[in-house]
């Protein structure tokens, strides 16, 4: 090797020497021991080299991914990166590899090499390891994990767990053959375990990652290329793919992915979804036709169709969607809807779901900070109708679940299965006050702010009384802190003032404060207004602040 040759190569092994110090700066055995499920850090390296630059990162190379055209001018040429530089940096990697504190490296590592050379981009593996006291030490911790806490768990799991069981459930280093269905079963069975749990959407999220990571990176470049860019991609089915079984193995799983990021991920990522389903119909997937018209099977035709001559509904699990058209602008075509709506929620068809209304009616109700959405019309329309109000409390009653969100709801306007039904029910009639409260001790006010705006309509609707003071005060502990609630001067009547006082007895110091913060602005506001205050009036008043106080 000469001169020229050895310097870059002494300039690449400095890089993975930098790379080896990077990752060594941390306390690796404290991270592993979150989890037994990570029984190391960094599972792979890349070297890449163009123009005399080198270059080590924790990045992982696609090598299926052409090389890419000649370059004129490169140093190096494609039979010296073969045969003399991949030997030399795997023996080295290898050699630090073992040096390495056993907590800093994953059970597999793979080193990959990015070359630009004078006749073109060369992707190349440098080096694969596999310990294999490590990953057996692993295999049973898997095995364990899905035994105690899945199959037999009764509590929720931790979010950390799910992220390192879905990503090995789908590392075929681990299970090279594992039948998709039973994946699918561990999957369905996380989300189990966690259902009305807080950290719900985190696994979900944690699961659908690992699949569509699945699908993008291994799946799909089995059958296609992608024209498009690494951020928007485009995939062309090539010429020789094909599919032995289109409703068996590895496509059941794909179709899954698509499933879960229809269902539940945000509205953008749609796409992504019905660009897996579409890839499967043009594999000749019969299952993948099914699921677009008819949803997953797992209801009846019963369950999800109905027709007749005032109203039509149709619904699709895997979409999430329930198509409802109201032929006839009548009470009861909202009341068979209403109807096929809380039968369907009944059977476990998916809450966050969303209507595509066809109605020629547009009703809204009478509140800011809502979604003008078709879900939001169609229960505003049947609103509409008194007699119908004791189906759309059945409707909320079924709907209602904490840690789920309307499909056609995003951001500020997120909202929970249930809450139009709730919201205008709540402004309409006293007698839905229960209705209100148990709705607001579901609700995740870290995810949804709308019930902000409902306190406040609630307040302006009904005023503050004796009777609307209970509501109020659970409604103001599940609004944010954010909320402009203007009632200030009818809550310090003597009589409002001493009822708010006996709910602030019930309460933890921290409830208290937030309550007095949304009426009054905060204790310190609170206490100046108490000094000035007379008799009973300031005696309460200050009680009032005190109980802000912790112990």
């Amino acid at each position: 090797m000469d001169s020229t040759l050895e310097t870059i190569l002494d300039e690449m092994k400095q890089e993975i020497d930098n790379w080896i110090a990077y990752i060594s700066n941390k306390d690796a055995e404290k991270i592993i021991k979150r989890t037994k499920l990570q029984v190391g850090i960094h599972g792979h390296a890349l070297l890449e080299y163009a123009k005399g630059r080198v270059d080590v990162t924790d990045d992982e190379l696609n090598l299926t991914l052409p090389g890419g055209k000649a370059i004129p001018g490169e140093l190096l040429s494609e039979e010296q990166v073969r045969e003399q530089f991949v030997p030399e940096l795997a023996s080295y990697m290898q050699h630090k590899l073992n040096a390495l504190p056993s907590a800093l490296i994953d059970y597999q590592f793979t080193f990959d090499g990015k070359f630009r050379t004078r006749e073109g981009g060369v992707n190349i593996r440098i080096l694969e390891f596999v310990d294999e006291t490590k990953k057996q030490q692993l295999l049973e911790r898997i095995s364990i994990y899905i035994a105690d806490k899945l199959e037999a768990g009764k509590y929720p799991t931790k979010p950390l767990e799910t992220f390192f069981l879905s990503r090995h459930l789908l590392d075929e280093g681990l299970f090279p053959d594992t039948d998709p269905g039973v994946i699918i079963s561990i999957f369905e069975n996380i989300q189990q375990v966690n259902k009305g749990n807080k950290h719900l959407a985190e696994h979900r999220n944690n699961v659908t990652g690992a699949l569509r990571n699945w699908v993008e990176s291994h799946w799909l470049p089995c059958y296609f290329d992608n024209i498009g860019t690494q951020w928007q991609k485009e995939y062309k089915k090539r010429s020789d793919a094909r599919l032995e079984n289109t409703e068996q193995g590895a496509i059941e799983l794909a179709l899954y992915a698509a499933i879960l990021i229809l269902k539940y991920e945000p509205s953008y990522s749609r796409s992504v979804g019905l660009a897996i389903l579409n890839c499967a119909i043009e594999l000749g997937s019969a299952q993948a036709k099914r699921l677009t018209k008819e949803g997953s099977g797992t209801f009846s035709k019963e369950d999800v169709s109905f027709r007749d001559e005032l109203a039509e509904c149709t619904a699709n699990d895997v979409f999430a969607e329930v198509t409802i058209a109201i032929k006839q602008e009548t009470e009861e075509s909202y009341a068979r809807a209403l109807r096929f709506l809380t039968h369907l929620l009944s059977l476990g068809f998916p809450k966050s779901y969303q209507i595509k209304l066809k109605s020629s009616v547009k009703q809204w109700l009478p509140m800011k900070g809502l979604a003008k959405s078709s879900t939001h019309r169609f229960f505003a329309n049947a609103l509409e109708y008194p007699n119908l109000h004791p189906l759309l409390e059945e409707y909320a009653r079924v709907a209602m679940e904490p840690f789920e969100w309307y499909a056609d709801t995003e951001g500020e306007k997120n909202c929970m299965p249930g809450s139009y039904a709730v919201f205008g029910l709540g402004l309409t009639n006293r007698v839905y006050f229960p209705l209100v409260e148990q709705y607001m001790g579901m609700v995740d006010e870290e995810h949804q702010s709308v019930q902000n705006h409902f306190t406040v309509a609630l307040a302006e609707r009904h005023g503050i009384h004796l009777e609307t003071i209970p509501t109020l005060v659970k409604c103001m502990l599940h609004s944010t802190d954010s909320m402009k609630l203007k009632i200030q001067t009818d809550m310090e009547d003597e009589a409002h003032l001493r009822l708010l006082l006996d709910q602030a007895h019930g309460l933890q110091y921290y409830e208290v404060e937030h309550i007095v913060y949304l009426i009054w602005g905060g204790t310190d506001k609170l206490k100046k207004i108490a000094a000035k205050a007379e008799g009973d009036r300031g005696k309460w008043l200050s009680e009032l602040a005190q109980a802000t106080r912790r112990g």
